[in-house]
């Protein structure tokens, strides 16, 4: 005996005693009204339908239900599209503040969506995005092909170990500052730092400006002359008060051009006549003669008896 109609899936007919389910003008027998992407029963009768064919949720989302760039979870109910992407309405947030979107509107900057306050402080200047996952910078970053980034986005070319803000660029390369330091570039003798602006070459090293000092009292040269001496360089008063000729007259370090005779030294003001004092060094001087080693202008040297300059037999022209 027929009971009203055939069942929609397996067209067969309906017993006295059998339930069926009703919906959308289309009758099943119970265990007939499932899934048709999984065959599947519906858990708790929660069914989706989609062109007059039924789902359950699972498959309904997988199938239809389009995705939150947000939390990444299906949207079902309002979606929000913007920027090409879909969103739950909680989801649509200012990158920068977090308030929501959905209902006040926004302003798409670089791809980023934001409220409109964030938006005029970020034209302002006040607020920096990253450029490499667009969220607001605080703190730490670096600017790599023209983008203000945060640095942990990048390994290091050479050792691949996570970058900070101390990394260095090198021909369009990122590098840590340890591997930096070990492709060539000139390290500073003092600091063993890199040196990236001027330079300073002396004594076989690579010097900071700022950082080649005098050995002894540790001021920097500033263009200044320096001395070497045993590897190691000094400001002309160090040098001459360390290692300098000392003056024979004075007994103080020689400044400036030294006379070097009759194994002493002196300075140039301070070679004169042991005996009237008349300079020996200028130009055009007086010429001496060594009388026990001791230089004496030609004058006062013919005032010595005749027998003891026979005997010293030391004429100097």
């Amino acid at each position: 005996m027929d009971f009203g109609g055939v069942c929609n899936l397996c067209k067969d007919p309906f017993g006295p005693e059998e339930g069926m389910v009703n919906t959308g003008g289309n009758i099943w027998h119970e265990d007939c009204f499932v899934c048709v992407q999984c065959f599947q029963p519906f858990p708790e009768g929660v069914f989706f339908e989609h062109e007059g064919r039924q789902y359950c949720e699972h498959d309904f989302k997988t199938l239809y239900a389009p995705c939150c760039s947000g939390c990444g979870d299906f949207v079902i109910g309002r979606v929000i599209r913007a920027m090409g992407q879909c969103w739950h309405a909680k989801c649509f947030k200012c990158i920068s503040c977090h308030c929501e979107l959905a209902d006040t509107g926004f302003v798409k900057s670089q791809g980023r969506p934001l409220c409109k306050r964030c938006n005029s402080e970020v034209k302002g200047g006040v607020k920096k995005f990253c450029g490499k996952c667009s969220l607001p910078i605080q703190g730490d970053h670096i600017t790599y092909q023209f983008q203000v980034v945060h640095p942990h986005h990048f390994n290091c070319l050479k050792c691949n170990k996570q970058l900070t803000s101390h990394c260095r660029e090198k021909e369009g390369e990122l590098y840590c500052l340890r591997c930096f330091d070990n492709m060539g570039s000139s390290i500073c003798g003092a600091c063993r730092r890199p040196i990236e602006g001027r330079i300073i070459h002396a004594i076989g090293k690579a010097w900071h400006p700022e950082h080649f000092v005098c050995a002894y009292c540790e001021k920097p040269f500033e263009g200044r002359r320096h001395y070497e001496k045993k590897g190691l360089a000094y400001c002309e008063r160090d040098y001459q008060n360390l290692f300098g000729d000392v003056c024979f007259y004075c007994n103080k370090p020689c400044k400036g051009d030294v006379v070097n005779v009759l194994n002493k030294s002196w300075c140039v003001e301070h070679f004169s006549c042991t005996a009237c004092s008349v300079s020996l060094a200028t130009k055009g001087g007086a010429k001496y003669v060594d009388m026990d080693e001791r230089p004496y202008c030609k004058k006062c040297f013919e005032k010595t008896p005749t027998e003891l300059r026979r005997r010293l037999k030391k004429y100097v022209d």
